[in-house]
């Protein structure tokens, strides 16, 4: 199978290494608006050639959009109207306007919404990493839309990069992703803020970071190009779960004022039960 990886970053170039590893695809076609991430990929060897988009797709039966979410969408639309029998998926981080831009297209039955949930804080083809979606989750949305042997394969390219897969609406994809992923996102940026802040009149602060800050500040590294879109997309649900995140820091830090100790150990044995569900 020829595979064309639209966005030779972090996400489309571990999906390429795995393609490799495992045999999944005969060749892959990377496409990138860098020339510098294309020509690494190609020296890397996770791709075998960069073309233009239009002659990379029409060689493929199968195509990823893996570029941030704002220009996924134009490509999204663009991919659609040059296709004739291929599978496209993307892999955003948002799916209600992805799915809104498409719903009219001809070829709209052949594209798969998808959300792989994995990644890191680093961005690029030279953070690609072979096995990073082992053991994780992937969101199939709106499956219904999709022809069903356009499913089928993407269900198989999920199991092969040892994925489990969920599905579910874009609305509530969404609405989930607001709380589980963006506001982890929005909270390390305003950590790092805060630090960084501080850290204009005491250098050494950073010399004083163990492991618990390094794991709570790791996602303010992300990239501002991939995330802007996504909160941008998104706003709608994540604002009032930005506002709940405030009135929660709000309760400990009222309590810790008042000196009402009690109400702050309760408050910290509710956020202890958070390990019901996160083993």
């Amino acid at each position: 199978m020829v595979v064309t990886v639209i966005g030779l970053g972090l996400i489309g170039g571990s999906m390429a290494i795995d393609m490799k590893n495992s045999g999944f695809a005969s060749k892959i076609i990377g496409v990138d608006s860098s020339k510098i991430n294309a020509e690494f990929a190609v020296n890397i060897g996770f791709v075998d050639v960069v073309e233009p988009l239009l002659s990379a797709i029409s060689k493929s039966s199968l195509v990823i959009i893996a570029t941030p979410s704002d220009s996924a969408i134009a490509l999204a639309q663009q991919v659609l109207d040059n296709i004739e029998h291929q599978v496209v998926i993307d892999v955003c981080s948002t799916k209600v306007q992805i799915s809104e831009a498409i719903k009219n297209k001809k070829m709209r039955r052949n594209f798969v919404l998808t959300h792989p949930m994995a990644g890191t804080e680093f961005s690029g083809p030279w953070a690609a990493k072979a096995n990073l979606f082992t053991s994780k989750v992937s969101i199939l949305c709106d499956v219904d839309k999709s022809d069903n042997e356009a499913v089928l394969l993407v269900e198989k390219f999920y199991d092969m990069l040892n994925m489990s897969i969920i599905r579910m609406s874009s609305i509530d994809h969404d609405i989930h992703a607001a709380y589980v992923s963006h506001i982890s996102h929005i909270s390390s940026f305003a950590l790092a803020l805060t630090v960084l802040e501080k850290e204009k009149d005491e250098k050494q602060i950073f010399n004083l970071a163990s492991g618990g800050f390094d794991s709570t500040v790791r996602l303010a590294k992300s990239s501002a190009a991939m995330w802007t879109p996504i909160f941008n997309q998104n706003k709608n649900n994540l604002l009032p779960v930005i506002d709940t995140y405030i009135e929660k820091l709000n309760l400990l830090k009222n309590s810790i004022e008042q000196n009402n100790f009690s109400e702050l150990k309760y408050l910290i044995e509710r956020a202890n039960k958070i390990k019901r569900v996160l083993k």
